[in-house]
């Protein structure tokens, strides 16, 4: 397929979105056709406005060489937003590529790929399991078919660190008697190390799957020292570019790899990183931010992609953006069937 890249822009969908919903897709042109990526923010479609005259002129298929040359055009970014730009132009790629192809990017990726439809997890961050208590919201939620749930457990400042430990415990112990079965918890990035360490000290409570990137920075020698305590860690939203995969694997061994399809550098940078968790046998279970190209991913290695994450608050008014939305059914979203990543925008403006 000797088709090259002619141009590659932004378009603001969704006038009128609700304040901090991402709105912004990205669009490249080749061929005749048009492959497309979103929603994501405003900073980061900037920043592809920035990177994205690197793409120009190569061909679609070329999705090793796209990710190299942008994320050079990406050096005099700052922080994750480079990443997330990279990414967002490297799936409008994958999409278009699908589209020129007619085939779903799952099928290009593995086309061998055979499931059905895609297993999903369902998250509700907000509802914070350190909080309040809400048995009735936990009880809706894992009734719906969801292969588990996962909750915050944000910390909550108190007098003495082993106390705040005793109350992230109490509120664990609490849901596991509550929905009865595996769930996990993120702590958004709001622990402290020695607050992670009173806790891992005094877990023993098997229901609980994970608990997710509880530190703010990637420290990986303490979150060697807590999967060594026996806490099941999972770690992969903060993963740098340059990543040494081989050691995050040997001295934090997760218990899933939580990497953001897009944020990680986009889908091309996600199937080598699921490639290399797949070797040591650590499951891949894509964020929800980055859901549909999760779904393919999901899709296209099942053995190592067992579920995707649905958000279950915030989901559904993103699928308001899309010409095709993707609906979960009792717990499962539906395999890839058309060409592309479907991610084409309702309403482009």
């Amino acid at each position: 397929m000797d088709v090259t890249i002619d141009k590659v822009e932004t378009v603001l969908v969704g006038a009128g979105a609700a304040a901090g919903d991402d709105t912004v897709f990205v669009n490249v042109h080749g061929g005749g056709r048009t492959g497309w990526y979103g929603p994501v923010s405003e900073p980061v479609g900037r920043a592809v406005d920035v990177l994205c005259h690197a793409a120009i002129g190569h061909l679609v298929t070329d999705h090793d060489g796209h990710r190299a040359r942008l994320q050079v055009a990406a050096g005099g970014l700052v922080g994750s937003v480079a990443e997330w730009a990279v990414g967002a132009v490297d799936c409008a790629l994958w999409d278009l590529h699908g589209r020129l192809a007619d085939q779903p990017v799952a099928d290009l990726l593995a086309p061998t790929a055979s499931r059905s439809s895609v297993p999903a997890y369902a998250s509700w961050l907000r509802l914070d399991l350190s909080g309040p208590p809400a048995p009735g919201a936990l009880t809706q939620v894992a009734d719906e078919g969801w292969a588990f749930t996962k909750w915050g457990l944000r910390r909550r400042p108190d007098s003495t660190t082993a106390t705040e430990a005793s109350h992230l415990l109490q509120s664990v112990d609490r849901a596991a008697e509550i929905l009865g079965k595996g769930f996990a918890v993120d702590a958004v990035g709001t622990w402290s190390p020695e607050l992670a360490t009173a806790f891992a000290k005094r877990f023993d409570n098997p229901a609980l799957t994970w608990l997710e990137d509880p530190l703010p920075e990637h420290y990986l020698r303490i979150y060697h020292r807590l999967a060594h305590a026996g806490l099941p860690v999972a770690v992969g939203e903060r993963l740098r570019p340059d990543e040494d995969l081989p050691m995050l694997f040997d001295q934090v061994r997760p218990k899933a790899l939580t990497i953001d399809v897009v944020g990680c550098g986009g889908l091309t940078r996600a199937v080598e990183i699921t490639a290399a968790a797949r070797k040591v046998g650590v499951p891949v279970y894509p964020h929800g931010r980055s859901m549909v190209p999760g779904i393919h991913l999901a899709a296209a290695f099942p053995d190592a992609v067992p579920a995707v994450e649905y958000r279950r608050q915030w989901e559904p008014r993103r699928q308001t953006l899309y010409a095709e939305p993707w609906t979960p059914e009792h717990g499962h979203l539906p395999s890839p069937r058309t060409p592309g990543l479907g991610t084409q925008p309702r309403r482009p403006q």
